[in-house]
């Protein structure tokens, strides 16, 4: 029966894992993996975290199923989240939100939708994107345009390019995906005035923005890296948006996100969530309960709450710390590429302007895990291996 089949390539980033785990050499430099990592190079459990599984430990009284679109009480904190307290879209009962197991499964569950729901099943993509999207996409039968996103000789936005095509090509009833903050994998974002710009457009050629907001907290802050979308929002009455608990709560595992719909009315965004709600059963049934329990705990007691902003705060801070370090001692090292760029970046991702040949040079000679596309893992830098990185990456450039 399975005679025909040939072996397919791997996922190369997972494969980039598994090269650095075998790896004997003891300074490699895993900058692959996109998760956070503190400054041993482990990926800590939040202190808030600890505290709210301390109490789920005593009150949990159930492992029964949550249900379709997972545990009401918890649509309040993904909305809250992604638009601020008090919003009037909220309060107007316009947007439905679904817990989903993490930020992939909101994507996949929207691209569902998308697939069996819109006349027109088209999606535009910036390019590059996170290398799932593509995937997700496809699976759901979608038709895949991308826009120029990201310029390597200026390393920022091909903003004109970007729009130029839009408006050329885009048509009513297309869907657009929007990366909200900490682009993946350039760190490259929009400002707010790009994000004005792109709105508008929106508004006039009636496209549907699907807004994937997987890093919220890590760029400048938690509102201030939804300030694009909430306009966007504000403005454009129908909206899907993806959300990511994995990376801002550190509960990678647990498998937590959300998908919210956004419609001119309660009634058409109750219609919408009713054919969301199909999607999640034919996919996975029902969502797991701990890590969206997690962050109920948490956003649900001031003081953990408290503890769990400042605990963002530092991760954040700490990134933008290794970027400025990065580029202060690629410039010391007089190396004849001019890295400052880097700084300007947010997330923890950056485009490093590696080439293909620089970034295979550093993993076979210096044991350095670089993407080939040249996205590095800022999160990855310590204080232990810095120096070695920047002095690898002065040799192998020049």
């Amino acid at each position: 029966m399975f005679k025909h089949l040939s072996a397919v390539p791997g996922d190369p980033l997972l494969a980039l894992i598994i090269a650095h785990r075998n790896d004997p050499n003891p300074n490699k430099v895993d900058l692959g993996v996109g998760v956070y990592k503190d400054d041993n190079g482990n990926t800590p459990i939040l202190n808030s975290v600890k505290k709210a599984e301390a109490i789920l430990l005593q009150q949990e009284d159930s492992k029964s199923y949550l249900g379709i679109n997972g545990a009401p009480e918890f649509a309040a904190v993904i909305q809250e989240l992604l638009l601020g307290k008090d919003n009037t879209i909220i309060k107007d009962k316009r947007i439905f939100s679904a817990q989903t197991p993490g930020g992939t499964g909101a994507l996949k569950v929207a691209a569902d939708f998308i697939g069996s729901s819109l006349p027109n099943p088209k999606i535009w993509v910036s390019d590059p994107t996170w290398g799932n999207h593509l995937p997700i996409f496809r699976s759901a039968g979608l038709s895949i345009e991308t826009y120029p996103y990201y310029d390597p000789e200026t390393n920022g936005v091909r903003f004109d390019d970007m729009m130029k095509t839009l408006k050329a090509d885009a048509k009513a009833g297309d869907t657009i995906l929007l990366h909200a903050c900490c682009h993946n994998p350039t760190g490259v974002d929009l400002s707010f005035e790009q994000w004005q710009e792109v709105t508008s457009f929106v508004a006039e050629r009636g496209l549907l923005p699907l807004v994937d907001a997987a890093y919220q907290g890590f760029g400048d802050g938690l509102d201030e890296d939804m300030a694009g979308l909430r306009h966007m929002a504000s403005i454009i009455p129908n909206m899907l948006i993806c959300n990511s608990f994995s990376k801002n709560f550190g509960i990678y595992r647990e498998r937590c996100g959300g998908l919210s719909v956004i419609a001119e009315t309660s009634e058409e965004a109750s219609n919408a969530y009713s054919i969301i709600g199909l999607a999640i059963r034919a996919n996975y049934s029902m969502p797991p309960a701990h890590g969206a329990a997690v962050v109920y705990t948490i956003m649900n007691d001031p003081e953990l709450k408290a503890e769990w902003v400042e605990e963002v705060s530092a991760m954040r801070n700490r990134i933008n710390t290794l970027r400025n370090q990065l580029v202060e001692k690629l410039a010391a090292s007089n190396t004849k590429k001019d890295f400052s760029f880097i700084r300007a970046q947010r997330g923890m991702f950056s485009y490093s302007g590696l080439t293909v040949d620089q970034v295979h040079t550093l993993r076979n000679d210096y044991s350095i895990y670089i993407a080939d596309t040249g996205r590095m893992n800022v999160a990855g830098i310590t204080d232990n291996n810095i120096d070695y990185l920047c002095d690898a990456i002065a040799t192998v450039v020049g």
